[in-house]
């Protein structure tokens, strides 16, 4: 009943988590939309008020009057829209997943048995928590310093885009080397949503607060505010399609068990980023493709980088290939624990990924599947059933 409780909270907390992403995601596209398409005004008396761009648009079977203001209009309404509710609710129900599936189970799912790092794959499990976390408040710190010392002013901002690219390089490097494949990509992804959501708690929405209140006193505004508000806003856009890649990354285990794992993650990033630039100047009326070819190129030596060998050999140089019967029982000794339809494995409500090695048959269906979550050492999870090298050479040579 516990495990069936967990995983009830689990994909209600997914659920909750992928509306609040949807909805904070879709309405800071539309409102970079929005800015980057506004228009100068045509009328006299718009331009007389201080509208600084106006768009026109229709949906839904009306027809829509968007004006953006320069300064404070003349008067400003009580029930004046925020947003901020749906990044701290994408935050909030994010780490909460991450508490309930990664550092409720820490040894399975963040502790790298397999790293270059000895001390990194000795960790405790409270170790690797507290690390964890380290992880996203040290991302972020970095970051907001970075944000701070560079372009200030926001004068500097494309050395600052430099400066944050490298850092996301790093971030990527320090994850696969400190936590399990799968928990690193999404660290990486949780640094960067992490990110976004500090910057509207911290920075975008206490400066227009700020603004709201000079305006209602009468006051003229620190344009820092607003300038400040946009470049941490500008940033958000840009991760946005990254974040969602590598939060979805987790079910594609060829990804995050690769050996240059980091440079996917990299690569994935900074394609993401680059697409994102294409919608960006295409909503300013600016055509350019080579923002999108150079996106779909870094993804097209994601997959030259991330492509398997030729495989184990199959018997045809002579060596030993390994039976199917042979195979059933290593997977029986230590796989089957937690890949049943009854799972014995303390944790485990279901098979994880609903993949069950009971029969003959469905071992049979996800050889090739096995054998490279196997040849990764990504499985069985931290290794905790203790399949030794010998064990992966065999399931290695298993051959049709």
């Amino acid at each position: 009943m516990q495990a069936y409780l967990l995983d009830f909270v689990n994909f209600m907390l997914r659920w909750l988590h992928v509306i609040a992403a949807i909805a904070w995601i879709g309405e800071s596209i539309y409102f970079v939309m929005l800015d980057n398409g506004l228009r100068k005004p045509k009328a006299a008396e718009d331009r007389d008020k201080g509208v600084f761009g106006e768009m026109w648009a229709v949906h839904g079977g009306g027809f829509y009057h968007n004006q953006k203001y320069a300064t404070a209009p003349d008067k400003l309404p009580e029930d004046l829209h925020w947003s901020f509710w749906k990044a701290y609710t994408t935050w909030l129900s994010g780490f909460a997943l991450f508490v309930l599936l990664y550092m409720a189970n820490p040894g399975f799912y963040l502790v790298n048995p397999n790293s270059d790092w000895a001390w990194a794959a000795g960790l405790s499990g409270w170790q690797a928590n507290l690390l964890a976390l380290a992880f996203l408040l040290g991302g972020w710190v970095v970051y907001n310093e970075l944000c701070k010392r560079i372009s200030p002013n926001m004068d500097r901002d494309g050395i600052l885009s430099l400066a944050v690219a490298v850092l996301m390089v790093v971030v990527s490097y320090l994850s696969v080397h400190l936590f399990s494949g799968r928990a690193a990509f999404l660290l990486t992804g949780a640094v960067m949503a992490t990110a976004m959501s500090a910057n509207v708690f911290f920075w975008i929405i206490p400066g227009q607060r700020r603004m709201v209140k000079a305006m209602k006193a009468g006051e003229t505004p620190n344009p820092l505010d607003g300038k400040r508000g946009k470049q941490r806003s500008v940033h958000n856009t840009y991760f946005t399609l990254p974040v969602v890649l590598l939060m979805i990354s987790n079910h594609y285990s060829f990804v995050y068990s690769h050996e240059y794992a980091w440079v996917l993650m990299a690569l994935f990033i900074f394609a993401g980023a680059l697409i994102r630039q294409f919608f960006v100047l295409m909503h300013a009326g600016k055509i350019q493709p080579a923002y999108p070819i150079a996106g779909v190129a870094l993804i097209a030596v994601a997959f030259w980088v991330g492509m398997p060998g030729t495989g184990a050999s199959n018997g045809a140089d002579g060596e030993a290939v390994t039976s199917l019967a042979e195979v059933e029982a290593i997977i029986e000794s230590r796989c089957v624990a937690c890949h049943s339809a009854n799972p014995t494995q303390a944790g485990f409500g279901s098979a994880p990924a609903g993949i069950i090695y009971d029969t003959t048959a469905q071992i049979e269906g996800h050889r090739e599947k096995i054998q490279e979550v196997v040849a990764s050492k990504y499985m069985p999870l931290g290794n905790m059933t203790g399949m030794t090298d010998e064990e992966r050479a065999a399931i290695a040579a298993w051959s049709e």
